[in-house]
């Protein structure tokens, strides 16, 4: 792609799509040509960061007509993406969706059209290189121990408990280990859930206090020792160069990837 511009057309106004309205107006290769979000309510919104203005509106069909984007970014909603990925898959649109607690069939149905249409889209659950690590290092220890649980906390206004970050880390563990985690279970629980929640064999604890980002730890336990792997996020500036990273790595794609740990040669 030397030498090439790609037009990226963002979707979200919030914190996260304005943070990456502003990562990719820094970036020379990249230009922000418009922003949907289903809120709009003004015809044009200002990049941050710069004094560049670019089309506003809640129609993604219609945006997608109107400025021909190379890669839609995606970091909305689980109701939301839905109708951004339709319209981005039936315009051959490239897409990278950053958004959490999208159900398994959608991502199912996603990569079944992606596929079947060559239309290059990622899906992944975190874009903090920190975080990708996280999860491959905790691949490699679960082979070598026989319980763990994760922590995952974050900020009082996340939707959905437990994190696709935790999710992903607890079904790319089970599988790495192939076989079940030990899961002890107490005699007595006078509150419910206090041992918190299962997913493949993997007890996680969700946190959720103003003044977190995103935050997780992994702690394995075995004989006489332990072993926690953790990952902090204090600014969402951290998520942007893998949003840049997945911006340029799908426009060599024609079909679907799930996680950036394909993208930077950890799998």
């Amino acid at each position: 792609m030397a030498g090439v511009t790609i037009k990226v057309l963002v979707s979200g106004s919030g914190r996260m799509g304005r943070e990456v309205l502003s990562a990719v107006a820094r970036e020379p290769d990249l230009d922000p040509v418009g922003c949907v979000d289903l809120l709009s309510t003004e015809a044009q919104i200002s990049v941050p960061g710069s004094d560049k203005l670019i089309p506003f509106g809640k129609d993604p069909a219609a945006m997608i007509a109107r400025v021909h984007p190379d890669v839609i970014v995606d970091f909305t909603s689980a109701e939301w993406t839905p109708k951004v990925a339709k319209e981005a898959i039936a315009a051959t649109v490239r897409l990278v969706v950053g958004t959490t607690g999208l159900s398994q069939s959608f991502v199912t149905e996603l990569e079944a059209d992606a596929n079947k249409n060559g239309v290059g889209v990622l899906v992944a659950p975190n874009f903090a290189i920190g975080a990708v690590l996280m999860q491959y290092m905790a691949k490699v220890a679960a082979r070598f121990f026989s319980f763990a649980e994760i922590i995952e906390l974050h900020h009082e206004g996340k939707i959905d408990s437990p994190s696709g970050t935790a999710l992903a880390t607890a079904k790319a563990m089970a599988e790495a280990r192939e076989k079940p985690f030990f899961v002890p279970t107490s005699q007595k629980e006078p509150v419910k859930g206090a041992r918190g929640a299962v997913e493949n064999s993997v007890t996680i604890h969700s946190v959720r206090l103003p003044g977190l980002v995103a935050h997780q730890e992994v702690i394995f336990g075995g004989p006489g020792e332990t072993l926690t792997i953790r990952h902090d996020t204090t600014n969402r500036e951290s998520f942007m160069p893998g949003v840049i990273l997945a911006v340029r790595e799908v426009m060599k794609h024609n079909d679907f990837v799930y996680g950036l740990d394909r993208l930077v040669g950890l799998t």
